[in-house]
């Protein structure tokens, strides 16, 4: 995937993991450490395993230059557009997002935006004789570095949907004052996505080289979804345009993070799922996105759970709430995780 000389090898000990954290404003107090045989974790539940190779592959289609807060390979003609496009969309993406809204434009905008990604990220396309077992996950959840409007990280939660793979998600929007220096500290640059295998020891930029590493890692050695690769640079950048940067800047008014992750069962071209989404990001808050696309081994618990198939769902277990009625969560997110003045 990446040649020996382009693969950094970080060694992250107890003391150097914990500096990640502590600068930070709205870190909660308890930032502890403790010890894994195979590495170490945070106060917020990340882990690091010891041998962390960070891989630095270029890939065929440049991705969003780094100096506009996106994907990969830097590209100069994509950052004088990023440079022009990016304040625009924040100028039309309607100010407060704990503000009244109008529905049925939000809908709108977001179901036109499933259209456009049709049909990648619908539907689990592995089964349970293919992973040899009820739960698809490996023993340790991946963790992904990312924020809703990019069309880059778009393409790998597509993935994960289809490799039917839970991630714990750390939203990093512009002006994040958490994980975007995570990722700047653990890979060296800011670039998004960002993948963290603590199961392989691998963290690595790049979305086309994700979503192939998923798909050999996770999917069997089966090749990814036809067409997802190719698809960035037009249909991946339009439902950030009609969603007019929804998900893209980080919400000045948001609180501390809580004690634990919440977590959102999400199908990624669910409209309704899709501005959830973006209010967690927003806010800046880590959660574990449980996919849950047609055909999905997590069907059975989002019945259990709610009493149907519907996504979104949320559960937040820090205060014990869930509600599966998208502008119930909007509501919820925004009166519980931010501030009012």
């Amino acid at each position: 995937m990446s040649s020996s000389n382009n693969i950094l090898v970080l060694q992250h000990s107890a003391s150097s993991s914990s500096s990640l954290f502590s600068s930070s404003s709205r870190a909660p107090a308890r930032v502890g450490l403790s010890s894994w045989a195979a590495g170490t974790t945070n106060g917020f539940g990340i882990h690091y395993p010891r041998r962390n190779r960070v891989i630095a592959a270029k890939s065929a289609e440049p991705d969003e230059a780094r100096d506009s807060g996106g994907g990969d390979s830097p590209s100069s003609s994509l950052s004088s557009f990023l440079s022009v496009l990016c304040p625009l969309l924040k100028l039309f993406s309607g100010g407060d997002p704990s503000g009244r809204r109008n529905y049925a434009l939000e809908v709108a905008t977001s179901s036109l935006s499933t259209l456009v990604r049709f049909p990648w990220g619908s539907r689990s396309v592995v089964s349970r004789e293919t992973k040899g077992t009820d739960v698809n996950d490996p023993p340790l959840r991946l963790q992904l570095f990312e924020f809703e409007a990019c069309p880059f990280c778009r393409r790998v939660r597509e993935a994960l949907t289809e490799l039917d793979l839970s991630v714990e998600v750390y939203p990093c929007p512009k002006g994040s004052i958490r994980h975007r220096e995570i990722v700047k500290r653990l890979g060296g640059k800011e670039q998004f996505p960002f993948l963290v295998d603590p199961n392989s020891g691998i963290s690595m930029y790049e979305s086309g080289d994700i979503v192939k590493y998923l798909y050999q890692t996770y999917g069997g050695g089966m090749s990814p979804t036809a067409g997802i690769l190719e698809s960035t640079l037009l249909t991946g950048w339009m439902p950030t345009i009609l969603r007019a940067g929804r998900g893209m800047t980080f919400w000045e008014k948001a609180k501390d993070l809580p004690p634990e992750k919440l977590e959102l069962f999400s199908l990624e071209t669910n409209p309704y799922a899709r501005i959830v989404r973006e209010a967690l990001c927003e806010l800046e808050l880590p959660y574990i996105l449980q996919n849950a696309g047609e055909g999905s081994v997590r069907e059975k618990l989002l019945i259990e759970l709610s009493g149907s198939k519907q996504v979104p769902y949320l559960v937040d277990p820090n205060t014990g709430a869930q509600m599966g009625d998208y502008q119930q969560i909007l509501s919820y997110l925004f009166q519980t995780y931010a501030s009012a003045a």
